[in-house]
């Protein structure tokens, strides 16, 4: 339409990705073909948070004619309330629990472009793909956990002439709330151990640095990396390589490492007894559920640069190709610049980010210089 404002870049860029798979003139969300939601939301960290904010959920939707919906990490809704009237309209789109709301699903709306992002969004009127969805305008913020993943988001919506320029903070707020709820109530890892081995190698045990020497760190990634654990001969393989090293060296580190941590290692076949906090897990964790934007947030450097270990050097790769390929599958430009600040001379990378930037974004000038950089090498 002649004189039409055009849209928003992230909205302009997602009716792009979501026309492959939506019909802009569908009337409702598909329902999730997996498991139970009622069963799934009985197990999801964020019910006992969301549950306790239930009637401060409910009096703001009452009040202020919304609906309120909680989802999990791919964008099906798993709890939902609202007045009478709301809940009616909304359930004519399939508003409700057990629905798909991600973006291959339902195109262009604030969960999917939330859930894309990491970030708040609002989508309002006709920034929605599907038409039946133009009478509406939601409000809408990811959920993380202690530990940075995204665990689901978390959205007010109504009929577009209710739009009221509060309600983001109110979600923003609502956010806040249940995430610091959640840190209270996340189980402890065993022992109080946290592993963080992405462009480091540093291990902690009660909040205090762990004296354990670089053999012994490479020991504990391994095993939190696979959970199936090693035999001692695999185990061996995977630290030395060819190198001729006995079974008693390598018993003598695990048996330094079990009491550098305070126990939690099985013996013969070597295990982990109970889950560590560790970075490269959490990223992998992220990278299964499809969630870029937790994965570059994750992600600051190779996994233990300075370990030469066989088995740590092909987990490395796995991590930093896997990112990398997320990152050159995404169009969102954020998601190039932050993993751009840990591959410098990844000239791919660069140019994926200068291409995804709009003309007049200041960030274009940190991309060009990192590609010039990286050309140079």
């Amino acid at each position: 339409m002649a004189g039409a404002p055009e849209p928003r870049a992230e909205v302009a860029q997602s009716w792009m990705r979501s026309l492959r798979t939506v019909d802009p003139a569908q009337d409702s969300a598909p329902t999730a073909n997996d498991a139970d939601v009622r069963a799934q939301w009985s197990t999801s960290p964020l019910r006992g948070p969301v549950l306790q904010l239930a009637d401060e959920l409910r009096t703001i939707a009452d009040d202020a004619g919304y609906v309120a919906a909680v989802t999990d990490e791919s964008g099906t809704i798993l709890w939902s309330c609202g007045g009478r009237v709301m809940r009616r309209r909304a359930e004519r789109v399939n508003f409700a629990p057990g629905a798909r709301w991600d973006e291959p699903h339902m195109g262009t709306n604030a969960l999917s472009l939330a859930l894309r992002s990491g970030r708040p969004s609002t989508v309002f009127s006709a920034e929605h793909l599907v038409a039946a969805l133009h009478g509406w305008v939601c409000y809408c913020a990811p959920i993380h956990d202690p530990r940075g993943r995204r665990l689901g988001v978390l959205d007010l919506s109504t009929v577009w002439n209710r739009a009221h320029p509060l309600a983001m903070s109110t979600v923003r707020t609502l956010v806040t709330t249940i995430e610091t709820r959640l840190a209270g109530s996340m189980p402890t890892a065993a022992a109080g151990i946290e592993l963080n081995c992405l462009g480091t190698a540093e291990v902690s045990r009660g909040g205090q640095p762990a004296r354990i020497r670089p053999r012994q760190v490479e020991i504990l990634t391994l095993l939190a990396l696979d959970p199936k654990g090693f035999t001692p001969d695999r185990l061996r393989d995977a630290l030395y390589g060819d190198r001729p090293v006995s079974a008693a060296t390598l018993k003598a580190e695990v048996s330094h490492l079990r009491s550098g941590i305070g126990g939690g290692i099985t013996n013969r076949r070597y295990t982990l007894s109970s889950p560590i906090a560790c970075d490269a897990t959490d990223l992998l964790t992220a990278l299964d559920a499809g969630d870029t934007a937790t994965a570059v947030r994750l992600y600051r450097g190779p996994l233990l640069p300075e370990s030469c270990a066989p088995g740590i050097v092909q987990w490395r790769h796995h991590l930093e190709v896997s990112v990398r390929t997320a990152v050159l599958a995404s169009d969102c430009a954020d998601h190039a610049l932050r993993y751009g600040e840990h591959a410098l001379h990844d000239v791919t990378v660069h140019q994926h980010a200068l291409r995804l930037l709009a003309p007049d974004d200041a960030r274009r000038g940190v991309a060009a210089a990192r590609l010039h950089g990286a050309l140079l090498d």
